[in-house]
């Protein structure tokens, strides 16, 4: 990801600081209940991330703290309901990149303006994504490149899978196949796992998705991680080289989950909520939680987050105009 990561605070570490700035801020008044709402259904990866940052954000910032899912439109309802809420500091947003750094791009209009009608208070966690294929793929095709070439050479079967049209991982797949001059049919579908299901019966060659998801199928023995997406080797699948270690020009990208308040919130309040988050997402049990989703619990001042979605919204518009996607077309 474009920011230095040991510019972030995460994990253990946090303990110190977070003890010094969290006694003061966290003395203050208290919302009776903080919403913390996302856009994607209950049992999914968002979802988790919600409720796990709910059990330590009551009682230390809220008297109590409940999950609402408010799905539907690829997660712009959600950040619609927050962008029109209370800027009181009882209504949280969390929410995946994409919503805020691609869809711009991608949308000729939105309900909400990223820049103008959030205020940002921490990152959540970032995570990798992957690069798998299945029995559809010859078992001798063990990289990138490899994989690219099989499908250079078999047209019928150059195709992978992604989460969602406009997603991050439909991106991935969509640059890997230019990387080597090769066209790989983009297939949608509402989510990973129905993604991986169709990669099980080999109706798709491979499929672009978050780490996590994908590495929870590799005891079927029937799917191979070919390679990462992140700056280094992932700790949830160690022996996987990169993209960029296979020779893949631009092919790191990583994402991440953040959450925001609504645009007008009063400062100190941001800063009373960002003390609170970052002392959950330290918590072990909050970064154990969300390892078993492949993802890395990790937090942010509200500046670095602001940043954050500058730089990402910068840096995927040339890359959508290139790939020529559009959700309208």
């Amino acid at each position: 990801m474009p920011m230095n990561r040991r510019h972030l605070l995460h994990g253990a570490g946090a303990g110190a600081l977070l003890a010094a700035i969290g006694r003061q801020a966290l003395a203050q008044s208290h919302p009776e209940l903080l919403r913390i709402v996302t856009g994607f259904a209950a049992g999914g990866t968002s979802d988790a991330i919600c409720r796990r940052v709910a059990t330590q954000l009551a009682p230390s910032y809220a008297r109590t703290a409940v999950v609402e899912n408010r799905t539907g439109a690829g997660g712009q309802i959600a950040i619609q309901f927050v962008k029109s809420a209370a800027p009181d500091g009882a209504t949280l947003l969390q929410t995946p990149t994409s919503m805020l750094t691609i869809y711009p791009h991608i949308y000729k209009k939105l309900p909400y303006d990223a820049q103008t009608d959030l205020a940002p208070v921490s990152l959540g966690c970032v995570f990798d994504f992957g690069l798998a294929v299945g029995p559809a793929v010859p078992a001798t095709v063990r990289s990138v490149p490899e994989f690219l070439a099989w499908a250079k050479a078999n047209p019928q079967g150059a195709s992978f899978g992604s989460p969602a049209a406009g997603s991050t991982p439909h991106f991935i797949g969509a640059l890997l196949g230019r990387s080597a001059g090769v066209e790989l049919r983009h297939a949608a579908y509402r989510g990973t796992q129905p993604a991986m299901l169709d990669l099980l019966g080999g109706n798709i060659s491979a499929v672009s998705g978050p780490i996590g998801d994908i590495t929870q199928h590799l005891a079927s023995g029937k799917v191979r991680i070919l390679g990462v997406s992140g700056t280094r080797r992932s700790r949830f699948a160690p022996g996987v080289p990169t993209f960029e270690e296979q020779g893949i020009k631009d092919g790191t990208h990583s994402e991440w989950f953040a959450f925001f308040l609504p645009a007008r919130t009063p400062a100190d309040t941001v800063q009373r909520l960002n003390a609170a988050l970052r002392v959950a997402l330290a918590h072990q049990d909050v970064a154990d939680g969300l390892a078993t989703f492949g993802l890395e619990a990790m937090s942010s001042t509200p500046a670095e987050l602001a940043e954050l979605v500058q730089r990402d919204t910068a840096k995927w518009g040339p890359i959508v105009q290139a790939i020529g996607f559009t959700a309208e077309g």
